[in-house]
């Protein structure tokens, strides 16, 4: 039977990270179906390419072999990409997040693209979750892992937040979004003590306003640096810590534009 191509990949993820943890971490899948595709391709090849232990997996003779041809399948797989490429029109790619990672990454993304590459970044920023199934956008970054079976996430940092104002003697709280569905920044701020001192749906207006003295905001403290004149007031919030998630459509992340975005952000967000 002749080996699935798709599989050879991933031996190369397990090869490269030491075991099905990393390989799951980086390809977007579970553990477990990693464990599966590589029993395959070992059955597909007739080798055995992993010598299995409580330490992970290690490669055998066989394993060490076919890791070289691998990556000359990987590379030649590439070279044939982009030569297919070479003339085409970039691709949008929508991508969608908060306000703040969309902004933070709009400042960014030099670092990870150029208009030669296959694909052009939309950004899509929106406080609400845009449906990926529905194709309203090809990538979300979100606050949580899907649960859907069809969509495909990876971790990438973890997200902090804090209290921002112009100094630390400012008072009253400052919130933004959507009153009828809140954000967990917004929902912490109604948790505490003392008033609110003013709204704006968006949260770069409520930003401006702390930056008047007029109050404080939370923040993600990555956004900081994009908001002069604020500077953080409060020690992080642990209520609102949480991981970064990339997500995309379980099929639709292997069309060679998503799969080249996907990298890019992959590679800037965890540069951070």
């Amino acid at each position: 039977m002749k080996a699935s191509l798709d599989d050879i990949a991933l031996f190369l993820d397990v090869a490269s990270h030491g075991g099905l943890a990393g390989a799951a971490q980086v390809s977007g899948t579970s553990q477990a179906t990693v464990s599966r595709r590589m029993t395959r391709l070992e059955r597909d090849l007739g080798k055995r390419l992993f010598l299995r232990g409580r330490h992970g997996y290690a490669l055998s003779a066989e394993g060490r072999a076919l890791l070289p041809l691998a990556r000359a399948l990987r590379q030649s797989g590439q070279q044939v990409e982009d030569w297919t490429l070479a003339e085409a029109r970039p691709a949008p790619v929508r991508i969608s997040g908060g306000t703040w990672t969309s902004l933070w990454m709009a400042t960014r993304i030099g670092q990870v693209w150029r208009p030669d590459l296959n694909w052009a970044p939309v950004f899509v920023p929106s406080e609400a979750r845009l449906d990926i199934a529905r194709r309203e956008v090809d990538i979300g970054i979100r606050n949580d892992k899907p649960t859907q079976p069809w969509l495909a996430a990876q971790p990438l940092r973890h997200i902090h937040y804090a209290a921002f104002a112009r100094d630390a003697a400012c008072g009253g709280w400052i919130t933004s979004g959507n009153i009828a569905h809140p954000t967990p920044s917004a929902r912490w701020i109604r948790a505490q003590d003392g008033p609110a001192a003013l709204h704006a749906d968006d949260p770069r207006l409520a930003a401006q306003l702390a930056q008047q003295g007029l109050g404080r905001v939370v923040l993600p403290t990555f956004a900081a640096g994009l908001i002069p004149g604020l500077q953080q007031v409060s020690d992080p919030i642990a209520d609102l810590s949480h991981r970064e998630w990339l997500v995309s459509h379980h099929d639709g992340r292997h069309d060679p534009p998503t799969r080249t975005a996907l990298r890019a952000i992959a590679t800037l967000a965890r540069g951070a």
